[in-house]
């Protein structure tokens, strides 16, 4: 049977850890029989989390013979990950063992120089951050997981059941895979990947800039054909000399930053109207619904239809939305795929 060990770290995010936990547990073979043996183990006997402790079965001997390890996410208030827990990481990897990571357990991995030299992925929040501590880490912060063979990692919550569910179709076929996610009540695979959560920032513009009033001019102009030689000659410069500013005081070309807003603000119509596709992409700018459902996919991951299917509606996201009469106040997010080798979603 097929060893599994969910690495218990102090302060550990008690649904990163029980995501693997149950989908392991749950996954049978076609003749009933579990397909998998969970061991939950740690470096101590009990455990922190928010609200509640945990007492372990299993020390880290049991990594030593598990077939896969997963490393679930701690929350800000967890200690450095002690040596003890690293060497043993290690050790697992040299002997062949697959180590996976949900959420922002792919901090561990990257400790434990696990990740170096290999694409990983980790809550888009923390993207940044594991990509500034770690630079020989390669950080996807818009997919929702990467399998690089023996190393595999997730991004936050959800994407860890998402991850499991790769590996038991990796390891048992689709068809156990698909009962698997009955079990779960998930669909076995996602359309998109995590750049539809990711909170699209309004293109800022700098305080006390010389570009401020054509940026806000821009902004209210979105629906218009807006051209660089317009814009030039709206600041009064020649199209060389306002590219070269525009990209100081920005650090982004004019018809990047434009884009930037068009995509924002058709999330926005997304969200918050019933209005059609086509109407929703001259609206937002675009010359055409073809050049808007391209741009809107290579920004946001998913098609505009699978957009407003997920987040028609919302309110309160993580930072205030911009209105139509007012795009300059919001921000937003964008959908879901996972990537590594032919399972690409």
């Amino acid at each position: 049977m097929h060893t599994v060990a969910v690495l218990v770290l102090d302060h550990v995010v008690p649904f990163d850890m029980a995501a693997p936990m149950e989908v392991f547990r749950r996954t049978r073979l076609p003749d009933g029989r579990p397909a998998y043996r969970v061991r939950v183990c740690g470096e101590a006997a009990e455990v922190a989390t928010d609200g509640f402790a945990l007492r372990l079965e299993w020390g880290l001997e049991a990594l030593e013979d598990a077939d896969t390890i997963v490393v679930p996410g701690c929350s800000e208030r967890a200690a450095p990950v002690s040596e003890r827990v690293l060497a043993a990481l290690r050790a697992a990897a040299e002997a062949g063992t697959r180590i996976a990571s949900v959420c922002v357990g792919a901090f561990v991995l990257a400790e434990a120089g696990l990740l170096d030299g290999l694409r990983a992925t980790t809550h888009w929040t923390a993207a940044d951050a594991l990509a500034r501590r770690h630079p020989r880490v390669e950080v996807e912060p818009d997919v929702l997981y990467v399998d690089n063979g023996q190393i595999l990692t997730s991004a936050g919550a959800a994407a860890g059941l998402d991850l499991c569910l790769h590996m038991v179709r990796r390891d048992l076929g689709s068809a156990v895979a698909a009962d698997a996610a009955r079990m779960s009540v998930m669909p076995l695979e996602r359309e998109g990947g995590q750049a539809q959560f990711i909170v699209q920032q309004q293109p800022p513009i700098p305080q006390g800039s010389t570009l401020e009033p054509l940026l806000r001019w821009i902004e209210d102009n979105l629906a218009h054909e807006v051209t660089l030689g317009g814009m030039a000659a709206r600041s009064g410069l020649s199209e060389r000399t306002f590219s070269r500013r525009f990209r100081e005081q920005t650090g982004s070309t004019p018809l990047q930053w434009l884009l930037r807003a068009r995509v924002r603000r058709a999330q926005y119509l997304l969200e918050h109207s019933d209005h059609p596709v086509e109407r929703v992409a001259r609206q937002a700018g675009f010359g055409s619904p073809t050049a808007f459902r391209e741009r809107f996919r290579r920004v946001v991951g998913t098609s505009p239809q699978a957009y407003r299917a997920a987040f028609h509606g919302r309110t309160g996201v993580a930072h205030a939305l911009a209105s139509p009469a007012n795009p300059r106040s919001g921000t937003s997010s964008s959908p879901i795929r996972g990537t590594g080798g032919a399972s690409e979603r």
